[in-house]
């Protein structure tokens, strides 16, 4: 059978063997007749809160956080959108904060793409720097006791509106919600100490899981001291059409789309499979090698104990060159060496998660990786590339005998398949 993977801006078709295989992919939502009329009632009848419209003055100062280029929130969508039912308020108050957590700044043409042209060149648009002290202000503390900081445009703000798009994620549950607060316009000490190797080791940190998930708690706790937010998040499917709009209370909003996501997601499987191929859903999410992880994550799960995981991401960004992720894994020797370094006390550094993650179920099954990246850099960062997907899938089956079975996820991460 040809099964088409999620891969850059196109597909990947690899041709798997139909008796043995099995493709896992969320169930399907068609995209709602009228996005724009959906958003707009949506807003106006909210989750948990008062319209928005009544959030607003003229005097106000109005925050609108957005998800960075490395997310798929149609931006160019449900910005103008919004940007509709603050038509009251002057565009001199209006800021549109991107929210890149710890992940480079988006270039001046990058925010034309993501938001359109004439929200870019019209309104004030303000990239998160995670570093720069001056865009922080503290409001109390993380879980450990570091000072919990947060750009100013936002906590400062009259009104604070935070936009973004649901999908399950890797060790906070679900994407959207306060995570576009925190860790999306979080200080890098904030997002460290949130993203700790303690939180991330722990057994709750998984896909679909909030509630008893210390890193989501943590989350929670310091996007509701920013002060009052409104939520509106998005649900897509595989065609980047929007499924689903909540909108409302930060948390209370955010629950209502969850549980939308996760009735799709979740996807159940009998047994583990010998070999399982997962992507990273595509661009943007797979931009890069730190992105990945997130692909990795969720085939991880249904893989046996010293099974196959093969990695289709295009990380035409590579891994990036020179980022903390590429000089934490070029400073050790293998998976286990990293897994050491961060188990030493004191020890912290920027996107230690990612290869703890990828460290982590290194030590459950063999990670091949398909790519863009040259079979050098692939092996520095500890994978063992892969140049045709279906010749080694072939080649492990013949290996392994005709028991051996397959799992195909075209769609990575945007499913959460489980062994039940």
């Amino acid at each position: 059978m040809n099964v088409n993977l999620a891969y850059g801006q196109g597909n990947l078709t690899v041709d798997m063997p139909d008796s043995r295989t099995t493709v896992i992919t969320p169930a399907h939502r068609p995209g709602l007749p009228d996005e724009r009329a959906a958003v707009l009632s949506a807003l106006r009848q909210p989750v948990g809160c008062l319209p928005l419209r009544q959030w607003l003055r003229p005097s106000a100062r109005v925050c609108v956080v957005f998800t960075d280029m490395t997310r798929a929130t149609p931006n160019d969508r449900l910005i103008p959108w919004l940007l509709e039912e603050l038509d009251g308020v002057p565009r001199d108050q209006i800021t549109l904060l991107n929210a890149t957590g710890t992940h480079r700044p988006n270039t001046p043409e990058e925010l034309e793409r993501m938001l359109g042209s004439a929200v870019a060149r019209n309104y004030r648009v303000v990239n998160h720097e995670c570093e720069n002290t001056a865009m922080l202000v503290q409001r109390g503390k993380t879980r450990d006791g570091t000072p919990a900081l947060l750009n100013r445009h936002l906590v400062e703000a009259d009104v604070r509106i935070v936009t973004g798009f649901i999908e399950p994620h890797f060790f906070a549950g679900f994407s959207g919600g306060p995570k576009g607060i925190m860790p999306g316009v979080a200080g890098m000490s904030t997002v460290m100490s949130n993203h700790g190797a303690r939180n991330i080791g722990d057994p709750k940190a998984t896909f679909g899981v909030t509630e008893g998930n210390p890193l989501w708690e943590d989350i929670r706790r310091i996007a509701l001291r920013a002060g009052p937010s409104f939520l509106l998040n998005v649900a897509l499917n595989e065609q980047r059409q929007i499924t689903g709009v909540f909108a409302g209370d930060l948390i209370a909003a955010h629950q209502v789309g969850c549980e939308f996501v996760r009735q799709s997601a979740m996807q159940r499987v009998e047994a583990p499979f010998d070999i399982v191929i997962t992507t990273n859903s595509g661009y943007p999410l797979d931009l890069n090698l730190y992105q990945g992880v997130k692909g990795l994550s969720a085939g991880a799960r249904i893989v046996k104990a010293g099974g196959t995981l093969i990695l289709a991401c295009e990380c035409r960004e590579g891994i990036p060159s020179n980022s903390p992720l590429d000089r934490l894994l070029r400073s050790a020797s293998s998976p286990e060496a990293i897994l050491t370094m961060l188990a030493t006390p004191g020890f912290v550094r920027p996107e230690q998660w990612q290869a703890q993650i990828q460290a982590l179920i290194q030590r459950r099954a063999s990670v091949l990786l398909y790519s863009s990246l040259s079979d050098e850099l692939t092996r520095a960062a500890f994978f063992t590339p892969c140049r045709d997907i279906g010749a080694t899938v072939a080649q492990k089956l013949a290996e392994l005998g005709p028991t051996a079975r397959v799992a195909v996820l075209p769609q990575g991460p945007l499913t959460i398949p489980y062994v039940a």
